[in-house]
């Protein structure tokens, strides 16, 4: 699942509503109001409206050729080497990026225990 982990350690998942996934991904709102009736999509209805899990939606998009292509082309994925920073002076630091094991207190737990 996509959490995002607060202060508290809660974990929260990511939802978009339609519209900002039609925008996000490239795609017509009605592309994806089909897949949800086609159950592949995993969402939530708050307030009558949709909220879409994001993972379940790059998931779903990544599954098929013609909605990966999208999401390079019109989506959000156009932008991905405007946003690629050129000057390793402002590029953060490897030793600085925690690897995803370190996230979960749990994992290191786990490898200073072997």
């Amino acid at each position: 699942m996509t959490e995002i982990r607060t202060k508290n350690s809660q974990k929260q998942m990511v939802r978009v509503s339609i519209s900002e996934a039609a925008k996000l991904f490239g795609l017509n709102q009605q592309t994806i109001r089909r897949a949800i009736a086609n159950q592949e999509l995993t969402y939530i209805v708050v307030g009558g409206r949709y909220k879409v899990n994001f993972e379940s939606l790059v998931r779903w998009s990544q599954a098929k050729t013609a909605l990966k292509n999208k999401l390079d082309k019109q989506g959000i994925g156009q932008y991905v080497d405007k946003w690629k920073i050129k000057n390793t002076l402002y590029s953060p630091s490897p030793k600085v990026i925690p690897k995803i094991d370190d996230i979960d207190g749990e994992a290191i737990q786990n490898k200073s225990a072997q």
